[in-house]
């Protein structure tokens, strides 16, 4: 009996450790939240139309080898910048100096672009090699030639002679995959030369291959591949443009980020120098993250991005600050006529000075250009509040109703400035975004409202694109969408990484030259696809002492169907399975129904995992039916995961509090 006892007494000891353990780890198991949800109309508020969108910056080669669909690496020859211009590379010579030898000049016609390659034949028919010599391109990391597509090329061309060049895409074992021939009599002045290549084959290594026996010596500049399949004919990458169609952006930000300063202002991101023929547009090297760009994603095309994604187009312009330098004040004058400039581009007439240059590009009507942000993270830079003000009024003079944002924070003070919105940025632990969900809760209400740039767990918790990181994230905009009269937007950054640049960890889309994958982030992300615009609901978590858990409720109508959801999103943060019982008032009786209702949960079996190009969909939402659907509801959340729960209710039964009729007014 006595050992019976010692025995029972270990184990009440053990058992109070593990309850004292879990308690203080937020754990407890076997837990039971009941959620309440308000649907009646007098507790809602307006999401607004731009809450969730997107955040592009030329970072990781996001556009230059990524959602831009340009082959060709380096197509004028100046990535090696003014103090280097004999820098081709990745060019690189088929065939050795005593058969060819391959050189760099500034002969060029484009004023812009001045440097040309020049290949100095040494050999022909007789002499040269099998297959002859000349240069070739691999892209970036491999040109991904696909069997039955259509590539264009052009090229400008000039010679010592008649001109004889094949023009080949080759496969990474040597296979040619498409050819044609490139010949003139006379190629004494600079020549353009288009042709298409149609792919008799399949190679994601694939390269442009530009080649001669012909003894002669041979100018090219502005060598160009793109796919014909293009997204509407405008140059963006299918696959990569479908994946930000798929989240439904309320807006979306560009150019950048710091890729807008730059280290130095002479590197920093200027519009004027982006728009017109591609051939002539000079380019730059982004000092900031270390790779040169052609600036074939230019205002225009980021213009064109935004209304082909049918969302709200932000522009975030350099206000004479860079990282390292910056224009005093007293000088800013120049600055401030070229962004006057760059919205009577975008918004102007087509009769305007700089609207007619956009009419004259293909794009007779306005862009809906409503916002632009000055600077970015610039705020404590000396000349930033001056020049801010510079901006804010001479762009309000001209354009009223523009929306400009700062980069300085009010969300615990008021600004000592005006602005329309203030920029945040988070990145931090896991722990501390998903506790930054209450970061909102005491901002002011009246004054400008946030715009939650660039957000994003960070460091060891992330890795390459953690669940971890997702379901913090997920927290973190569920206290957003509930403070969504103190915040007016948010985007996740960075939004692309080619695997082959990683400057940057984590990132929401992973892709090569051939393959792409949403991290959890991304699929994160489509959990809150439908609450822009939508009505939030007023919810309460009740016995929640771990505070591991964050919910919020909406309701919003399926345009395509016309058919009124309630969606509710649940984060679970912590390590045991909660039963959540559901408790919804505000709705006529027996009005919620059971078919076409689902749950959809993103959550995995280790918290470190993530997705990959061998394992894409790890990490993925997976949708089922809810059971047993009604007014008064149990649901399981699975450990470390976000739950969306989506009933479909009638499209009249929502009511009033203390009333049988519905003012449908405010919908």
């Amino acid at each position: 009996m006595g050992r019976l006892h010692n025995i029972f007494i270990f184990f009440l000891i053990v058992l109070s450790a593990f309850y004292q353990y879990s308690s203080a780890n937020g754990i407890e198991a076997n837990q039971t939240v009941a959620l309440f949800i308000n649907a009646s109309q007098a507790s809602t508020k307006k999401i607004p139309e731009t809450l969730f969108g997107i955040f592009f910056e030329e970072i990781n080669h996001a556009g230059a080898g990524g959602l831009w669909a340009e082959l060709v690496n380096n197509r004028g020859f100046e990535a090696g910048g003014p103090n280097t211009p004999s820098n081709i590379d990745p060019w690189s010579v088929i065939g050795n100096e005593s058969s060819v030898i391959v050189s760099t000049e500034r002969s060029s016609i484009f004023e812009r672009n001045k440097i040309a390659l020049r290949m100095d034949v040494l050999c022909d028919t007789n002499t040269c090699p099998a297959g002859g010599v000349g240069i070739y391109n691999p892209g970036f990391w491999g040109m991904n030639i696909e069997q039955g597509k259509t590539y264009k090329l052009v090229l400008y061309a000039r010679s010592s002679g008649p001109i004889d060049v094949s023009a080949s895409l080759t496969g990474s074992t040597g296979l040619t995959l498409a050819t044609t021939n490139i010949k003139a009599s006379d190629v004494s002045n600079w020549t353009k030369f288009e042709v298409t290549l149609e792919a008799k084959g399949t190679d994601v290594k694939s390269r442009l291959q530009l080649t001669t026996n012909t003894k002669s010596v041979i100018w090219f500049d502005q060598v160009s591949l793109m796919p014909t399949d293009t997204y509407k004919g405008h140059g963006f990458r299918q696959d990569l443009f479908e994946m930000l169609k798929n989240l439904k952006p309320g807006f979306i930000r560009f150019p950048g980020g710091c890729f807008v300063e730059g280290e130095w202002l002479r590197n920093a991101f200027r519009w004027k120098e982006t728009i017109g023929p591609w051939e002539e547009r000079p380019g730059h090297f982004g000092d900031v993250w270390h790779y040169f760009t052609d600036d074939g994603m230019g205002h225009l095309e980021f213009l064109q991005l935004a209304e082909d994604l049918g969302a709200a187009p932000i522009w975030v312009f350099n206000n004479g600050v860079s990282h390292n330098d910056q224009v005093d004040t007293s000088n800013i004058a120049p600055f401030l006529e070229e962004i006057l400039d760059g919205l009577e581009f975008a918004k102007g007439d087509s009769k305007s000075k700089w609207g007619s240059v956009r009419a004259a590009l293909g794009h007779p009507e306005p862009f809906d250009l409503k916002y632009v942000a000055v600077g970015n993270e610039d705020c404590g830079k000396k000349n930033y509040r001056g020049n801010y003000l510079k901006f804010y009024a001479a762009i309000k003079s001209a354009y009223p109703n523009i929306k400009i944002i700062s980069n300085c924070d009010g969300s615990s003070q008021p600004l000592d400035h005006p602005a329309d919105y203030y920029d945040y940025h988070i990145y931090s632990s896991a722990n501390n975004v998903f506790a930054s969900a209450q970061k909102f809760d005491k901002a002011p209400r009246n004054g400008p409202k946030a715009f939650v740039s660039e957000y994003a767990v960070t460091g060891n918790d992330a890795g390459r694109g953690s669940l971890l990181a997702s379901l913090a994230e997920a927290g973190f905009l569920i206290g957003l969408e509930k403070n969504c009269d103190a915040v007016e937007m948010a985007s996740y950054a960075p939004l692309f990484v080619n695997t082959n640049d990683r400057t940057w960890n984590p990132d929401a889309i992973v892709f090569d030259s051939s393959q792409m994958y949403g991290t959890p982030s991304y699929w994160m992300q489509h959990f809150f696809r439908e609450s822009n615009g939508a009505t939030l609901l007023n919810s309460t978590l009740q016995s929640n002492p771990s505070s591991s858990l964050i919910a919020s409720a909406i309701t919003w109508k399926d345009t395509d169907s016309n058919k009124e959801h309630l969606r509710i999103k649940v984060v679970n943060f912590g390590s045991n399975s909660v039963t959540l019982q559901l408790s919804i008032d505000g709705l006529e009786v027996n009005s919620l129904q059971a078919t076409g209702s689902s749950k959809s949960v993103l959550t995995s079996s280790n918290v470190m995992d993530e997705n990959s190009f061998q394992v894409p969909n790890k990490i993925v939402p997976v949708k089922t039916q809810v059971e047993d659907v009604g007014e008064e509801m149990d649901v399981v959340l699975s450990p470390h995961s976000l739950t969306s729960i989506d009933l479909l209710i009638n499209s009249n039964s929502i009511r009033l509090v203390g009333s049988d009729s519905v003012d449908k007014s405010s919908y």
